[in-house]
Order: C-alpha cells, then sequence, then structure tokens
C-alpha cells in the first residue's frame, strides 16, 4: 500500500461494514512482461499427494535423493545465499501428525505474475520473480514444490459474501486496467492471480492438515491481508490467510486456529473477518500510526481473540522481539491451536520503502523459529506461511531465504 500515515482510532472501534461499491475503468493497455511462461498446455490441477505425484516444471518430491552433506530426510548444512535482481489430544479432533517431518512444501504458481499493476506501483511481479530465484538455488532443492490451484468459490465465500466475490469477478478487465481504490487495481490477469493466491493457501492447509507435509510456505500475489469482507484496499483483494483458517475449520475439523501477522501494516481486513470468531486468534505486530490506521492494543475482538502489539516508528528488533514474547507469543500457548497460520510480510526490513521499522534478515529467522516452537508446542508442528508485503526487492528475497531455510530444518 502506498504509506498513509494515520492517527490511531478510538476505544470504540468496530469494523466496518461497507459494500463494494464498484470501479473506475481505466481504458489503456496493459504489458505483460513474463519472465516466467504459463505451460502450454494450461489445465487446472486437481489435489495431488505431495510425495509421489508427477510434477510439472520439473519440480521434484521431497527427499528424492539425500542433500549434499546431509543423511536422507535430512538438510545440508546452511549455504551461502546468492540475490539476483507435541500434538495434543482432543476430545473430538483427531489430526494425524506428519509422515514426513521434515518435509517443506513450496507452492507458488506463474499466474501471480499476471497481475499487472500500474506502473511504478511497489506490489509488482518482480517480488515472485526474487522469491522463486532464489527458492531454485541449491540450498532449497529439498523442498516439496506445488502449483496454486484456482480456489473453489464456496472457500471465499468462508469469508466474504457472495455478492462481494461477484463483484470483484466482474470488475475484472478482458483489456486495459480497472482502478477499485487509489491503491488496488486490476488487470486482465488479476482474477485468476487472485483466485489461485487463496487456491495454494488452501492447498498448503490440506497438506499440513492431512500430515503430507510438516509445514508449507505459499508465495502468491495479490496478498489478502487488507481484504475485508465486502471491501478490497490496499493491493488486496481476497483476503488468503483468513480463508486459510476458517478452510482447516471447515474442512479439517479443526477446533482452533491462529492467524499471526507479522507484516508491518496492520491486517483490517483480516481483523475485520474475525472479529467474532471466538474459535480462530488473529495476532499482529505493525507499525502505527501507519496504513490502514487499525490495530490499537485496545481492539480485541467480541471474544477477545484479537491481539494487537503495535510498534513504533524506528523500532527494530529488541521491540519486535517484545512484542512477541510479552504479549503475543503467551497469548498463542493460552490458545493452543490446532494450526498456526502466518501472514508472512517482509516490509518491517530497514531496507522497505513503505515503512519506518527497522527488522533484519535475524529477527525473521527468530519470528520463524518462536512460531514453529509454538506450533510444536500446540499442535505437532502443523504450519502454514502466506507471503503477503515486502517490496524492496532485496530485502524481501534475503528475508525468504532466511524463512524458508527456518522452516526446512523444523
Amino acid at each position: 500500500m502506498a504509506e498513509s500515515k494515520s492517527a490511531a482510532l478510538p476505544l470504540g472501534y468496530a469494523p466496518r461494514r461497507r459494500p463494494f461499491a464498484g470501479a473506475t475503468i481505466l481504458r489503456r493497455p496493459v504489458r505483460i512482461n513474463r519472465a516466467v511462461a504459463r505451460p502450454a498446455e494450461f489445465r487446472e490441477p486437481g489435489r495431488r499427494d505431495v510425495r509421489t505425484a508427477a510434477r510439472p516444471l520439473g519440480v521434484r518430491r521431497p527427499c528424492d535423493t539425500p542433500p549434499a552433506g546431509g543423511a536422507p530426510g535430512r538438510h545440508a548444512p546452511a549455504a551461502k545465499i546468492l540475490l539476483t535482481p507435541g500434538h495434543r489430544q482432543r476430545d473430538m479432533v483427531e489430526i494425524p501428525s506428519p509422515m514426513h517431518p521434515m518435509t517443506t512444501l513450496y507452492i507458488t504458481h506463474p499466474a501471480a505474475l499476471d497481475h499487472i499493476p500500474p506502473l511504478g506501483h511497489p506490489e509488482r511481479p518482480d517480488r515472485i520473480r526474487v522469491v522463486d530465484r532464489v527458492l531454485e538455488q541449491e540450498a532449497f532443492q529439498s523442498l516439496a514444490r506445488d502449483q496454486a490451484p484456482v480456489c473453489a468459490i464456496d472457500r471465499i465465500a468462508l469469508c466474504h459474501t457472495q455478492d462481494y466475490i461477484d463483484a470483484i469477478r466482474e470488475a475484472a478487465p478482458t483489456e486495459g486496467m480497472v482502478q477499485l481504490d487509489s491503491d488496488t487495481s486490476m488487470s486482465p490477469g488479476t482474477y485468476e492471480a487472485a483466485l489461485r493466491a487463496v487456491g495454494g493457501a488452501v492447498l498448503a492447509v490440506d497438506e499440513v492438515m492431512t500430515g503430507r507435509v510438516a509445514n508449507a510456505f505459499c508465495a502468491m500475489r495479490p496478498p489478502g491481508h487488507h481484504a475485508e469482507i465486502t471491501q478490497p484496499m490496499g493491493f488486496c483483494f481476497f483476503n488468503n490467510a483468513a480463508i486459510a483458517a476458517r478452510h482447516a475449520r471447515d474442512r479439517h475439523g479443526a477446533e482452533r486456529v491462529a492467524v499471526i501477522d507479522f507484516d508491518v501494516h496492520h491486517g483490517n481486513g483480516t481483523q475485520d473477518i474475525l472479529w467474532a470468531d471466538r474459535n480462530v486468534m488473529y495476532c499482529s505486530t505493525h507499525e502505527m500510526p501507519l496504513y490502514p490506521g487499525t490495530g490499537a492494543a485496545s481492539e480485541r475482538g467480541e471474544h477477545g481473540t484479537i491481539v494487537n502489539a503495535p510498534l513504533r516508528a524506528g523500532d527494530g528488533g529488541d521491540e519486535f522481539q517484545e512484542a512477541f514474547e510479552s504479549v503475543i507469543i503467551p497469548r498463542l500457548l493460552g490458545f493452543r491451536p490446532d494450526l498456526v497460520v502466518l501472514s508472512a510480510g517482509f516490509d518491517a526490513h530497514m531496507r522497505d520503502p513503505l515503512a519506518n521499522i527497522n527488522l533484519l534478515e535475524p529477527d525473521y529467522t527468530w519470528v520463524t523459529k518462536r512460531m514453529m516452537d509454538v506450533a510444536d508446542t500446540c499442535c505437532g508442528g502443523r504450519l502454514v506461511s502466506l507471503l503477503e508485503g515486502g517490496y524492496d526487492l532485496q530485502g524481501l528475497a534475503r528475508s525468504v531465504a532466511v524463512h524458508v531455510t527456518a522452516l526446512m530444518r523444523g
């Protein structure tokens, strides 16, 4: 989102319920310049077992060969990253433990490159290109890999109204560009990219909750945490993290799910959707005041399951870690989720142009490991990470590299 500083909201904050009012159509051509072309035979991939299914685009199955420097099923020592442009028993719910506890799944899709914003927009296709490039390096060859499918509409309807879903579909242009607000626009490839961003999140939940993999990282765009029940905003159309959490409950019988958001901007959309949900906890660290202006510590939800720990401009790793250790982690351990979902935004990095928090790569390693500790304590290690923000390409690539490295090492 373009930076827009805002004062903290009054104590009487409640989520908005305004309908999506429509779009402004800009009739200018959109040039698509993809570094990764769509596979020639385009078809909708179905659900498949990541351990045995044939994989498109030459990706490898987990543990096909022992990684260099390690035993089968183990990971090699840390490699240099080159940058180019105890599940507890439930009385009523039985959720399997991972069959391959060392396996991390990476989900993406070339359609993420087809969402084309206006020239100069920070949420651009190069974000996915640098992530994909870094995760193709030797240090990450033991990742399981899959492509994000188009999400079924009934999954999206777990968090958004049917009228809103229809309005987004109808707003999608066949040429030119549609401007939904000052920050959020649609090109001809946006609707499919948004459907696959949600589809990747749902697939990640399926693979983790069924025990096929230990954890998963989904790198898709557009991001999702600003999308409210009936309103797109802040580069977001559908709320990937909230849908993932509700899907885990609806399809897999998870009793409780926690969504932890460390993007530098508050996830107003996730909070809006989960405000009255006693079974999904939403926790966020974010700079405040900053766009979108929500996220005060006094905003707790109808059942106390909203946990905001705002940071101030200029804060760094010490303040970030203190917010987790003193506020968020105790609440998570008391809640004891059956699944941990991360809204993994990397725009609190000190290089990022849209905010004023000074995190570095070791801070992202730390928060990843601490959230894995919570998942290990509460739910057998089940964790799904979904890419949100991060707009400096070098900072994003480095941060994703250490994040995924931590996920792989378990």
